[in-house]
């Protein structure tokens, strides 16, 4: 099964779930990281298990992440929920289970690509609580010296 497939069926399996994360920046052309799971974020109150024999990996979110950034792309019929670029950036950097040189990374590719301004990074890094984590990283990506 290919990934984009595997994204269909995960957002199949967990119909509350938003794509996010490692599996969201991969989704993004953000990462050179290939996951193993898709990471699928919950909020606290539709909190569930996935099923053992999938290759889900839930990540709980609260309730005031998940409700901006959300994004559906149609995947073999179905309408996946994926959280965009900028949202993925924050969530990223807010993130204690993703490697900050992933994170890095991930911020330097979305500049490199142009895939959003350092503005609207900042933007949303600052209604998701990644701005304290994230603004050294942004300043020295974006400065001219």
């Amino acid at each position: 099964m290919d990934s984009s497939q595997a994204l269909a069926e995960a957002a199949k399996l967990a119909p509350r779930g938003v794509v996010a994360l490692v599996s969201a920046l991969a989704f993004h052309g953000l990462t050179d990281q290939i996951p193993r799971e898709i990471w699928v974020a919950v909020s606290q109150r539709d909190w569930a298990v996935a099923p053992a024999d999938s290759l889900i990996r839930i990540i709980e979110f609260r309730d005031t992440y998940m409700t901006n950034g959300i994004e559906h792309h149609r995947i073999s019929g179905v309408s996946v929920p994926i959280f965009s670029v900028t949202k993925t950036i924050a969530d990223v950097f807010r993130s204690k289970v993703v490697d900050r040189s992933v994170a890095i990374e991930a911020l330097r590719a979305t500049l490199q690509q142009r895939k959003a301004s350092p503005a609207a990074i900042t933007e949303t890094a600052m209604v998701n609580g990644a701005w304290r984590k994230m603004k050294p990283y942004l300043e020295a990506l974006t400065s001219n010296g």
